[in-house]
């Protein structure tokens, strides 16, 4: 190599140093925390094997105590504080991307309830920056017309249980606020990226729950999305608000679902 002089120096980085990595925001239900939530969740746990970078951020405190995110007028701004955190969120992307070599074309968001409101608030008003987000047992707004205005295709997936006690699968009313059904929800997203609006629900059903017998998550598919994106509703038969998710199975099934996604 001396021949070469100190031209060896200046080569190429390895292909690990030139990858760019997923980014998963952990969105935490109202009164947890997002370490709580990734334990729940189980996305760490499995990053070095998928290969993407995770954060848990932490919502601000409200009066009882408790940690929540002001996601939509249904949730859980309980204080009216007005907290800004699709802001927050900005900003924890922009913090990863200083630290980490983030592909900016696969931000991903998981949310659970309070979370999984805030990721459907944070793909309405920066859909641009979000490849696609799974929602487990929170909703998009009911208004969409006065409060969701995405510009760009989103991919996402609504998971939720039929006998969520918290936040009601067949929508209703959440305090005093009106709440869209989980069928709804999905269809909205479905609309953004011009899928079908019938639901195919032909494809197999999955295992999620292990606290329930089979294969009891219902898959409803909107497909040829002629914009862009995805829209998937995952229904778990008999599943509660707070679903024991079968580990790596939930991660492993969600994750495949994101990382075909990536923003065009």
């Amino acid at each position: 190599s001396s021949s070469m002089g100190g031209a060896a120096r200046s080569q190429p980085a390895t292909e690990a140093e030139k990858k760019l990595w997923p980014l998963l925001i952990i969105l935490h239900g109202y009164g947890a925390t997002g370490v709580v939530q990734d334990l729940l969740f189980g996305m760490s746990s499995e990053r070095d094997r998928l290969g993407y970078i995770v954060a848990t951020p932490d919502g601000l405190h409200d009066k009882t105590g408790k940690q929540f995110w002001n996601a939509t007028d249904v949730c859980c701004d309980f204080d009216r504080k007005g907290i800004d955190d699709v802001a927050y969120i900005d900003a924890i992307i922009d913090d990863m991307a200083d630290h980490y070599r983030i592909d900016r074309h696969q931000v991903f968001l998981v949310g659970h309830s309070n979370g999984g409101f805030m990721s459907h608030r944070y793909a309405c008003e920066r859909s641009e920056l979000v490849a696609g987000f799974v929602s487990l047992a929170g909703d998009n707004y009911k208004d969409t017309g006065m409060y969701c205005k995405p510009t760009s295709p989103v991919a996402m997936l609504q998971v939720h249980g039929t006998k969520d006690e918290a936040v009601p699968y067949e929508g209703g009313t959440l305090g005093k606020q009106s709440l869209p059904s989980a069928l709804e929800t999905t269809r909205y997203w479905a609309g953004v990226g011009g899928c079908d609006q019938t639901g195919d629900t032909t494809a197999p059903r999955i295992d999620l729950e292990p606290d329930l017998a089979d294969a009891e998550t219902k898959v409803t598919r909107f497909g040829n999305c002629q914009k862009g994106g995805a829209a998937e509703l995952w229904t778990i038969e008999g599943g509660s608000h707070v679903p024991n998710l079968y580990r790596p199975g939930w991660i492993e099934k969600t994750w495949a679902y994101l990382a075909k996604n990536p923003k065009k």
